[in-house]
């Protein structure tokens, strides 16, 4: 059987409105909005549906999802049971809140090990919070294992111990073979993750989440080795002027229009 880890993370709702966008500057973080629930990251459900494709077309797979954070909501993160993974791991610490790419790298290396290892790790090509994509990378070094990028489609290969992908690449994409173990990259061109049944929905709510904490992996020191400290978090701000410039023509308009933007060494 292939075993396949898809490593998922809780984030806040993308489609929340920019005024309803906090951060509290002084402690560092993002201010969840009240009343709105948090989300599976996008991308990261493109992941679980690349998994469930494999068994779609004939593969025997488990698929156990991983994601390291802290008051998850369970609702939010069992989206995967119920549209076919057939677990989940959850490495709930407060202390995770501390962690930067390369101690959540760690975590889920850990965490993936302490589960018996598996033979494809599926990510999102990034987290919508943060946007940086880091945590695969790190983790594909970690495990020692080749690293495929921005996968938009993937099969096993024919001797059944390698897999056969393709990337998105600029102005097209690529055909690759990779070896198994893996870490791949999954990007929004493979395709919306399926809609949960009224079947999966209920077969999710039975099942129960396994929980760690980062000593239980052994890592309880972790928050304090970061590599990367976190200085300030502010949201912008941007100011924009208009002026109207009218001549008596479109001629003129144009002529004053110039004018203007050599005042303004524009041109």
């Amino acid at each position: 059987m292939l075993k396949i880890a898809v490593c998922a993370k809780q984030v806040p709702d993308t489609d929340i409105p920019p005024s309803q966008f906090k951060v509290d500057e002084g402690a560092l973080r993002v201010v969840p909005p009240a009343g709105v629930p948090p989300i599976v990251n996008g991308f990261d459900m493109n992941a679980v549906e690349a998994a469930l494709r494999l068994r779609d077309a004939g593969a025997e797979v488990e698929i156990v999802v991983f994601s390291v954070g802290t008051e998850f909501a369970l609702d939010v993160m069992k989206k995967p049971l119920a549209i076919g993974a057939d677990r989940l791991v959850l490495v709930d610490d407060e202390a995770s809140e501390s962690l930067d790419a390369m101690g959540t790298a760690s975590v889920l290396a850990a965490a993936i090990e302490r589960d018996g290892g598996a033979d494809l790790v599926l990510a999102g090509r990034q987290a919508s919070d943060w946007d940086q994509g880091h945590v695969p990378i790190m983790l594909s070094e970690m495990m020692s294992a080749p690293l495929v990028t921005l996968v938009r489609a993937l099969s096993v290969g024919g001797d059944g111990s390698s897999f056969e992908v393709e990337r998105v690449a600029e102005g097209g994409f690529q055909r690759v073979a990779c070896p198994m173990p893996a870490v791949m990259t999954v990007t929004n061109e493979l395709g919306e993750a399926r809609y949960a049944n009224l079947r999966g929905i209920m077969a999710a709510s039975r099942k129960q989440p396994e929980t760690m904490t980062l000593a239980d992996l052994g890592l309880g020191e972790l928050v304090n080795g970061k590599m990367v400290e976190m200085t300030r978090l502010f949201v912008p701000v941007s100011e924009s002027n208009v002026e109207i410039i009218e001549g008596e023509d479109e001629a003129d308009s144009g002529r004053l229009l110039a004018l203007r933007l050599r005042e303004a060494k524009l041109i």
